[in-house]
């Protein structure tokens, strides 16, 4: 039976990912901070592994890892979503506010990246999956550490596949356009509007468009497949 873990797995997009390798017979693990009751409720709801771990903390990474490993003996596939965001002028931004940003999201991959890499290897076989953005490949106004953040993934992701590959070890990034999740509910209505007239589908994306994209890039359908960046934002940027 295959086995994931998941990071930030207990709301939008890493809850999509979560429900969607349950339903198709996968062993699934998945982290959360804050999140508790979502956590335990999801938990419950699919037989996931529910795990607490700050994705920046190495200490909770290590203890992770060995509770992951310890149940489920190996792991095919690793998923790098935990994520924060931040919107607001660079110049507004505290030192503090930009080392946090980087800490979850690049320190965060990394850690995890370590911890399951050295179990890929000796089986010469798994999957790294990077949750970048679209605004990792183009850059947004109002969130230039957040860019920032995702283009540092996808440079890890590129750089790792050239190296994990000769291991049969695939590393590929998603980037997900504007999803309906969480991230998104200080926009107004409007804006929403606008975002979805901007796509060239004519709609905004959902947690479940990213999930089924993350399980292509992890399933034996993309053997063949590494160092890439698959963008699921509807035409948004092409």
């Amino acid at each position: 039976m295959k086995t994931v873990l998941i990071t930030g797995g207990s709301r939008g997009i890493g809850e999509a990912m979560v429900r969607l390798y349950a339903e198709q017979g996968w062993r699934v693990a998945f982290t959360y901070l804050n999140s508790e009751e979502k956590a335990l409720t999801l938990s419950w709801g699919t037989g996931a592994l529910a795990l607490r771990c700050d994705a920046k903390s190495e200490a909770d990474t290590a203890a992770m890892a060995e509770q992951v490993l310890r149940k489920f003996g190996h792991l095919d596939a690793l998923i790098c979503n935990a994520g924060i965001s931040y919107t607001g002028l660079l110049q507004d931004m505290t030192v503090s506010q930009w080392d946090e940003l980087f800490a979850v999201h690049v320190r965060g991959a990394f850690l995890s990246t370590r911890a399951f890499l050295p179990g890929m290897i000796s089986r010469q076989s798994g999957s790294i999956l990077y949750v970048s953005s679209m605004w990792g490949q183009v850059g947004a106004s109002c969130e230039a550490a957040y860019s920032a953040c995702k283009a540092a993934l996808i440079g890890l992701g590129k750089a790792l596949a050239k190296e994990a590959g000769p291991s049969g070890v695939r590393v590929n990034c998603i980037c997900p356009g504007v999803i309906q999740t969480d991230m998104v509910r200080e926009y107004s209505r409007e804006d929403l509007q606008v975002l979805a007239d901007d796509t060239p589908l004519c709609r905004l994306g959902t947690p479940q468009d990213v999930a089924r994209a993350a399980f292509f890039l992890s399933s034996e359908d993309a053997s063949f497949i590494t160092g890439q960046v698959l963008g699921v934002n509807g035409g948004f940027v092409i």
